[in-house]
């Protein structure tokens, strides 16, 4: 499918078209059979004119808008560029040009305030489907003790005393509603929980008092873990508490694909490295945590395929300091070739939006117009799992996924060009800094479900063996 540039587009498209016969027919991040960058065809761009007699109304408004689509042309061609190789500094452009597009990036990008979130663990917690604002703010001040600690020395223990005292004060206020927003099932386990939370804090109140720099960090961790996930998943006690607070799954996924492999809810894989032609490192394990809640389909896709161990044995096949990628099977095939179907098995582009009750399917967000839309599942982190797929094809991912590794021009966090254009569902929550030593030829040994796989539904691996 040709993308699209409208009749008075032509001149810039002339001089864009210099630069996009280099991309390859595949969007960059889904590896082909192809051994270099010039054996690639690329898709050729076509001006489309709607009228050879455009009405001057029509022109008023082609010539308001036309900046900023020729700007987003030149984005999305310098970001497939960058993805290919690597290189994603706009300065290649020439700095006349680099001006130019720099400014076009607040108009399709999430710009928030305050710094960007970029745990792993604290995303995590975030994007759990809860609406409890009381067990809210007493996660925000413990999430900002990381910030607080960035300060040199003891001085940063001040800073320290003031998140423990702010988060000890909303919880005593708070812990009626806290205790109100528990699933009634879970509410014995969440209600122990918080007794651990509140003990705890006076813990840490004394650390700091103590001034034992060095032991906050430790301490914080564990809070956390009271407030907001499963000891499995390495994210916090805090986030169990917020776990508590989801009854069930959210909302229905779509009929043409509710049949498909779900994960409803979250799953913890450990994914075994070995690694080759490194003295520091010889093997490593990976601790990845994925989100069904907010990515059901993607993320039920790759559960079954990890229970299938499609992924064992197989080889790391880009790792250029941007990404690191894996998932393209031997053979002409480019992703997984489901037996019973003997077709390649395809997921939908699957964006879960803050402020929306069920994920988009299918279309980008810019496709949706929807520019300052902020994903529930953002690449900030280091470590940001997602599907691979062809550029001009939104449903067509597979079995390849990728891992986000640098920040760069076009891939800062929360102002990401990445975000709401691929399907993020997971994030390395331990050893992340480790995929950084990964090259290509290093060898997946094993990928195992450590925790969660009762969430799966519909898991075909069953079917098939």
């Amino acid at each position: 499918m040709a993308a699209i540039i409208s009749c008075h587009h032509q001149y810039a498209f002339s001089q864009l078209t210099t630069i996009h016969k280099f991309v390859c027919r595949q969007t960059p991040f889904k590896c082909t059979k192809l051994s270099s960058l010039r054996n690639c065809s690329s898709k050729q761009l076509k001006p489309l004119c709607s009228s050879e007699n455009s009405t001057s109304i029509e022109l008023a408004d082609q010539q308001r808008d036309g900046f900023s689509s020729i700007k987003k042309t030149a984005i999305s061609i310098a970001l497939a560029i960058g993805l290919v190789t690597g290189f994603l500094d706009l300065g290649y452009l020439g700095s006349a040009n680099a001006a130019n597009i720099a400014p076009a990036l607040p108009d399709v990008s999430v710009l928030i305030s305050g710094p960007p979130i970029k745990d792993p663990g604290a995303l995590l917690r975030y994007a759990l489907p809860i609406d409890n604002k009381a067990i809210r703010e007493v996660q925000k001040p413990l999430e900002d003790i990381t910030e607080s600690l960035k300060i040199a020395g003891v001085k940063a223990l001040d800073s320290v005393e003031r998140n423990v005292r702010q988060a000890s004060k909303a919880l005593n206020q708070g812990k009626s509603l806290i205790v109100g927003g528990l699933a009634k099932s879970k509410a014995d386990d969440g209600v122990e929980l918080l007794k651990k939370l509140e003990l705890g804090l006076d813990e840490l109140q004394k650390i700091v008092e103590d001034r034992k720099r060095d032991a906050v960090a430790p301490k914080q961790k564990e809070l956390l873990n009271y407030v907001g996930g499963k000891s499995s998943w390495g994210i916090g006690f805090l986030c169990r508490v917020e776990e508590d607070m989801v009854d069930g799954f959210p909302y229905e996924v779509p009929e043409e694909y509710k049949n498909m492999p779900l994960l409803k809810g979250r799953a913890t894989v450990d994914m075994k490295v070995k690694v080759k032609d490194n003295p520091n490192v010889n093997e490593c394990v990976f601790r990845i945590v994925l989100d069904g809640y907010n990515a059901p389909v993607t993320a039920g896709n790759f559960v079954d395929l990890v229970e299938r161990h499609f992924y064992d044995g197989m080889e790391i096949q880009r790792a250029d300091g941007f990404v690191v990628q894996t998932g393209d099977p031997e053979g002409p095939a480019e992703g997984f070739i489901d037996p019973s179907t003997e077709k390649t098995r395809t997921v939908p582009l699957e964006l879960m939006v803050i402020g929306e009750k069920a994920p988009f399917y299918g279309e980008t967000l810019e496709e949706l117009g929807l520019y300052k839309a902020q994903t529930r599942l953002p690449f900030n982190a280091f470590g940001t799992m997602a599907m691979a797929r062809e550029e001009f094809e939104n449903n067509s991912g597979s079995s390849q996924v990728f891992w986000l590794l640098k920040e760069s021009e076009l891939t800062p966090s929360n102002a990401n060009i990445l975000d709401g254009r691929y399907a993020v569902f997971g994030y390395v929550t331990e050893n992340e800094d480790l995929l950084a030593d990964l090259k290509v030829g290093d060898v997946i040994e094993s990928i195992q479900v450590v925790s969660g796989l009762d969430n799966l539904v519909n898991p075909s691996y069953k079917i098939a063996g």
